[in-house]
């Protein structure tokens, strides 16, 4: 099942790093792309796409030309928007090294472009657009020239746009080569994704992000080895979830457990079971701390109480006492972790019954904070022998594990699973969920959605989603998780009523019922 159905194989989702765009670009030459060919199309959709925002052309350009083929770019984005009646200056502030380059330069100078000996002024009106270095730079650059693009970028009397790559940020990390790179209003991305420009620690630099289609043919993206996809809301509408059988009864419609919420923090049980509800699963059962377990029946009575979870004298739940009483594999998926605390010894004891569910095991906030904490830490992962999805964050990824390194999350997430043959949520601003082959990034999600209770919300959303789909298909893959986690970030950033975890999980199950009639907007 290691077929990709979702999303499309293609140049708008692949996310790769440099080297494999530039072994993308020697093959299309090696194939016969001439490499002017290739630096038309980059430069002449850049111009179109510039064309049509012409409040940022208003008061003229300066294109910053670089050394190489980068620069190549900005010229020919120079003399489209030339020829198309704008201003345009251009300068270098480097000696130009390719001959391509050089000559694209001197025919703009031959038409009328004026080429600049000094800097620019950062105080004037003018766009600037950063086609130094691009994808292929991979050392830090002049400070003296990222500072005045800078400068450009905080006066904010005309925007920054670079191409490709901000200059000075690395491609592959997302980070900058010193202490800073260029910070562009716009960064328009040429060809594929670039790895780095996906990462959390890219956005303070990085501006709007656009992908700048040039043509690259269907089967390129295929030959990539590792396949890591840009996911988008508007992937949501490319989502295909299961339509139920009218006749099917409840207990064929998914059947889920959750193991939620303590004295200490009563409210996580709630939410994810909210989250559960709002998948549409048939049957939801749940094990919760006495004082959430004494009043759900007058908040949500379509739950099936199992057990109630004692406290210890910290305020966390103690789990093993009512898991013990349950047999576990009447259940498609648990769910376990919102809320709980932390309780070792509680664990250790109740840790052969998670070991032993032969069904999707969920683990989430507490759950990983207990098993990085215990004797045995991520080897329980290596034990276990059957399907197991974790959600952590970045600080509890690290507890768990503390010797996985990376530049960046994708890389982090795809070395713990293939490690521990598990799934992985890595939770950030661009989301990671990896398995041991493959890895889709969440990208450009609603920043005013990062509210307490979401997580919880989602660990039971997942637990709920997960069992339907266990109905249809036992060996269900690593793109649901990826599916239900944009489902959940989509309902998030569309919820009028608030973005509060509550008003979102009534919002998810609106979705949910739309994308199940094909309805969503």
């Amino acid at each position: 099942m290691n077929e990709i159905g979702w999303p499309t194989i293609d140049s708008k989702h692949l996310i790769v790093d440099s080297k494999q765009m530039l072994i993308l670009e020697k093959e299309m030459f090696s194939d016969g792309m001439p490499q002017e060919a290739l630096m038309e199309k980059a430069g002449i959709q850049i111009s179109l796409w510039l064309l049509k925002r012409k409040h940022l052309l208003k008061n003229g350009v300066v294109v910053v030309i670089g050394p190489g083929h980068n620069g190549g770019d900005g010229a020919v984005i120079a003399r489209e928007l030339l020829l198309n009646g704008n201003l345009v200056k251009v300068w270098c502030p480097f000696p130009i090294k390719k001959t391509l380059t050089n000559n694209h330069l001197n025919y703009l100078t031959s038409i009328g472009v004026t080429k600049l000996v000094e800097p620019p002024d950062p105080n004037g009106k003018e766009l600037w657009i950063d086609a130094v270095f691009g994808n292929n730079q991979t050392r830090k650059v002049d400070n003296k020239l990222i500072k005045l693009f800078n400068q450009k970028f905080h006066i904010n009397y005309g925007k920054v746009v670079s191409i490709d790559v901000p200059t000075g940020l690395c491609p592959d990390k997302g980070k900058p080569f010193l202490e800073n790179s260029v910070k562009a209003n716009y960064t328009l991305a040429i060809g594929l994704n670039k790895i780095g420009l996906m990462q959390d620690c890219a956005l303070p630099f990085i501006g709007e992000l656009h992908h700048i289609d040039i043509g690259v043919h269907i089967k390129k993206p295929l030959t990539v080895d590792k396949k890591i996809f840009k996911v988008t809301y508007k992937d949501v509408k490319n989502i295909n979830l299961p339509a139920l059988s009218k006749n099917s009864h409840k207990y064929n419609r998914g059947r889920t457990l959750l193991i939620a919420g303590s004295r200490k923090y009563p409210g996580a049980a709630y939410l994810a079971l909210k989250g559960a509800i709002s998948s549409g699963a048939g049957f939801i059962s749940a094990v919760l701390p006495e004082l959430v377990a004494d009043s759900i029946w007058h908040i949500a009575p379509e739950i099936v109480l199992k057990g109630s979870m004692q406290s210890n004298q910290n305020g966390s739940a103690s789990l093993f006492n009512s898991l013990n009483k349950i047999d576990l594999n009447l259940y498609d998926s648990l769910a376990v972790g919102p809320g709980i605390g932390i309780d070792n010894k509680d664990w250790e004891k109740s840790r052969d019954l998670l070991m032993n569910f032969e069904g999707l095991l969920i683990l989430d906030a507490d759950a990983l904070n207990r098993i990085s904490e215990s004797k045995f830490g991520s080897r329980f992962f290596l034990e276990r022998k059957f399907k197991t999805w974790i959600t952590p964050h970045s600080k509890e990824f690290l507890r768990l594990f503390p010797y996985i390194e990376s530049d960046t999350y994708v890389g982090l997430a795809l070395k713990a699973a293939k490690e521990f043959n598990i799934s992985v949520l890595l939770k950030g601003a661009n989301s990671v969920i990896a398995d041991n082959k493959k890895a889709w990034q969440l990208y450009g999600t609603d920043s005013q959605t990062a509210r307490a209770g979401l997580g919880d919300l989602l660990s039971g959303f997942i637990a709920g989603s997960s069992a339907i789909d266990l109905t249809f298909n036992r060996n269900i893959t690593t793109e649901f998780f990826a599916k239900y986690v944009l489902l959940h970030s989509f309902a998030a950033s569309k919820c009028k009523s608030g973005s509060n975890a509550s008003a979102i999980g009534d919002d998810l199950s609106k979705l949910i019922r739309n994308c199940k009639t094909r309805q969503i907007s």
